[in-house]
Formats: C-alpha cells, structure tokens, sequence
C-alpha cells in the first residue's frame, strides 16, 4: 500500500521559499503557508492550492514536517520559538527543518527547544540560488541528532533537491554552507579581478572564458556571471545584503574555532563598499564595480 504525503507546513515565502513550497505541493504534500506579509502567502495559495495560516502556530497545526526558510537568525527565532512560533503547535514526533542561512549556535539552541517537547530537528541550509529552487536542485546540507528523523525530512526535501546529505550533528548543516560561503566569495573575488585585467588588456572577455574555462579555471561563477561582470550586469542573483550576512556568520564563527579567514574577511570588506554605495541588492559578481570604480 502507497502511503500519501504527509502534511506539512511552510513558513517563508521568498525567492527561495515560495518555489520549494511549491514542488512540496507538487508531489503530493497537503500544505500550510505561512507568510509575515500575509498577501505573499494569499497569493501562493491563489496559484497552487492548498491553504494559508495567519501566525507560524496556526500552520504548523496537525504538519508532520514544518519547514522555516527566511532571512536571518532573529527571524526564525521569531517564527520557531515566539509568541505565536511554530513550535508552539508541534506535535510530538513531527520535525521541525530550518531551511534558513543562519548560525550553529542558534541551530542547537532550537534543537534543544524541540527536545524538550519531542519534536525532531534538522538545520538544512540550501545552496543554489533561486534557479535551483525554481527547478527543484538545490543542494541541501543537513546536521541532525538522529539519523531516523534526518530520513524523514529527507524523503519530502526530495521534491526540491538534486543532492542532500546529513554532515553530522545538528549545527553540522550550517557549519557546511558557511564552508560554502567562503568558497564562493574567494571564487567571485578572483573571477571579478581576472575579468577586470582582461579587460584592461584589450582581451575580449567571453573569448577568454571560452577557453580558459575548458581547463582548471572551469568553475560555475565563471560559467554563469563572468560575462554579466564584462557588461556590469548585477539586477539578478544572490543580492549583496545576504552574502554579508552570511560571511558575517563565517566570521563569528572563525574567531570561535580559531579558523584564519584572511581572503573571506578582505571580501566581506568590498561587499560593504558596494552595500554603501547603494548595491546591497546588486547580484554578489558586483565585487568587479569596486576595481572598476574605486
């Protein structure tokens, strides 16, 4: 006998949020949205059925998952453990899966909270982007105590993921898209001064893309932003503000563990010129307009 999808609920509805709520929808999953502007979450259900809760309790009421994906670590504090948080409508053995970018500290903070009313916990960071979440491949990096319950939210994060995998404990998620972060920024620091020196050398960009990204150079920045950066293009993307966010989070971190973040640091520093200079919504490949204009 074929079981049916279990219900669940999803708080957040973002560029990332709406399209994963979605492909749950999809497959099967009887779902409960909840957003802080209530008209997103109205107009999610006007498009894909299902229906929309006016506080994070109420949606969470009866969920066998609840998935939380918004902005940073006081919004889920707010929406899991607030006066109306999710957590507050739990039932024993549901899970509770933190989609959200935010730190370790507040992922085992959370785990606590949910044992001690028996609900389960995953952090589950995403990478992607909104592309990956509009065709259901992200990449999703899980910490969880248990295994068992870490099976079960994977089973449902199927509808929008290509690869997810449990790191470790809980914390270990966020941990791993830190390590993420880091990578990306270094990589887009290095694309945006190859791009700026080829164009200062009379090459032309795209001819050079095409053949040096057939050897060691590949990576995916290259492949999919280094010819928006040649034109200045940045209305698109993983916007500026979040990428500070997240580094800001690495670095925390960093002086915890003693890690030595000297390029992460540099660039977190670039971001915030381009944040004061109006770009905090600009695509993170906007790090070239800081050698173009100094």
């Amino acid at each position: 006998m074929t079981l049916s999808p279990p219900p669940v609920a999803f708080c957040g509805l973002g560029v990332m949020g709406a399209p994963m709520a979605r492909h749950l929808a999809k497959n099967g999953h009887p779902v409960t949205v909840y957003n802080r502007t209530a008209a997103k979450a109205l107009a999610w259900v006007a498009l894909h059925g299902n229906r929309a809760a006016p506080t994070p309790a109420e949606a969470a009421e009866g969920a066998e998952l609840v998935f939380v994906c918004v902005g940073n670590d006081d919004d889920v504090h707010e929406v899991v453990l607030g006066e109306s948080g999710c957590l507050s409508a739990m039932a024993p053995g549901s899970i509770l899966v933190d989609h959200t970018t935010a730190s370790a500290g507040l992922a085992r903070e959370i785990a606590a909270r949910c044992a001690e009313v028996g609900v389960g916990f995953v952090d589950a960071p995403v990478s992607g982007g909104q592309a990956g979440a509009e065709h259901g491949a992200l990449t999703v990096m899980c910490g969880s105590d248990d295994p068992e319950v870490y099976e079960r939210a994977e089973s449902a994060m199927a509808a929008y993921s290509k690869r997810c995998r449990r790191m470790g404990p809980v914390g270990s998620g966020q941990l791993t898209k830190m390590v993420n972060q880091i990578c990306i920024a270094g990589l887009l620091q290095g694309l945006s001064e190859a791009v700026s020196f080829a164009q200062r050398a009379g090459l032309e960009v795209d001819e050079v893309v095409d053949v040096i990204g057939q050897g060691a150079a590949q990576s995916w920045q290259m492949d999919n932003r280094a010819t928006t950066m040649a034109a200045g293009e940045f209305d698109f993307g993983f916007a500026v503000e979040w990428m500070l966010k997240d580094l800001s989070i690495c670095l925390d971190e960093a002086s915890r563990n003693g890690a030595r973040l000297p390029v992460t640091a540099l660039v977190e520093q670039f971001y915030r010129q381009i944040d004061q200079r109006g770009g905090g919504r600009w695509d993170t490949s906007s790090l070239i307009d800081v050698l173009q204009h100094p």
